[in-house]
């Protein structure tokens, strides 16, 4: 599979906006104090990525409490995601959902989910909705070896295979659930051959390369549009931080086993590759992380400038209208 050098170059683009975001959301989580806990995806870039890249607006995603990756390449706007972080009523939600629930409709971002697994059969019913409205969406899941010992992944599995929904399952095997290794937790090595016992094709993939990410979704995501059903992927892949920001992973993994995964970087060793085989030039590069630098800093100015959510924004947005003329929630309308 041939990529074009605009296509490249958008891959690229795609996980120095990740990694770049995710750093600089970690530096005012620290510097502005921001409320809230904040879970870092440096170091699995290539997998939001490379997935992303063969889905159109139209098309359907979910995610995790570890969701700044899927979101920007989703589609989902930095400005509007800072936001959030922030807490502001400029963010994807108003402020409301914090840096776990990030969620955008107008892309098909259905939404982050701080609960472990939870998101998973939201995908189904989205792929559920395009099987019966006859559409040529597909619904992508993203979630963590710690979701694939849940029991709702295995339920969403059973439906989705029973019903041949257009649904990609995508396991980010990053080794570590929270501080628990997965070869401990886990009875298999490989959390794809569990997808043999509901008869979904399963593929594994280096989940630090992005052109192995990106073949193998293209091949899952054609097969759904064209009626075969699910698939489910398993991307090898290391986050570079703790669980969360200010989480200090060696307390249960080694420098040796963090330094031979960042010897993989995705993001470098892929910029590597396309200088040297001359499919781009370092102009295009530079220019492209130039870009990425100026829109964080107006993203940030932008969340800061945004103001906080009015008191009464905690009655929008909800699944009934309560009539304010009958509430009284601590004097709330007089504050």
């Amino acid at each position: 599979m041939d990529l074009s050098k605009n296509s490249l170059l958008d891959l690229y683009r795609t996980m120095s906006t990740i990694r770049k975001f995710e750093n600089r959301a970690t530096e005012e989580l620290v510097e502005n104090k921001l409320v809230g806990l904040l879970h870092s995806s440096a170091g699995q870039e290539a997998v939001a990525a490379g997935v992303c890249a063969n889905l159109s607006n139209d098309d359907y995603l979910t995610s995790t409490h570890r969701g700044h990756g899927h979101s920007i390449a989703k589609g989902v706007a930095i400005r509007s995601m800072m936001a959030e972080i922030f807490g502001r009523s400029g963010g994807a939600n108003r402020g409301k959902g914090g840096s776990m629930h990030v969620a955008d409709f107008a892309v098909g971002m259905i939404g982050a989910n701080g609960i472990v697994g939870s998101s998973i059969p939201l995908a189904c019913g989205a792929a559920l909705k395009a099987k019966i409205t006859g559409s040529d969406q597909v619904a992508v899941s993203f979630f963590g070896d710690g979701a694939a010992n849940q029991g709702v992944l295995h339920e969403s599995m059973n439906l989705a295979s029973i019903w041949k929904l257009p649904v990609i399952f995508v396991c980010e095997n990053n080794l570590y659930a929270q501080a628990t290794p997965s070869d401990y937790a886990m009875s298999v090595k490989d959390v794809a051959v569990r997808a043999q016992g509901y008869d979904i094709p399963s593929t594994i993939v280096d989940g630090m390369d992005i052109i192995e990410v990106y073949k193998a979704a293209n091949i899952a995501i054609n097969r759904a549009r064209s009626g075969g059903g699910p698939t489910f992927i398993e991307a090898k892949t290391y986050r570079y931080e703790g669980h969360f920001a200010g989480d200090n992973p060696l307390r249960y993994r080694l420098t040796s086993e963090e330094n031979q995964w960042r010897e993989r970087d995705p993001i470098s060793n892929f910029k590597t590759k396309i200088r040297e085989e001359n499919q781009v030039t370092d102009y295009e590069i530079d220019n492209i992380d130039r870009d990425i630098d100026k829109s964080l800093d107006e993203a940030v100015d932008f969340a800061k400038r945004s103001p906080q959510p009015d008191k009464l924004d905690l009655f929008s947005d909800v699944y009934s209208s309560y009539p304010m003329n009958q509430l009284d929630v601590g004097g709330i309308r007089d504050q």
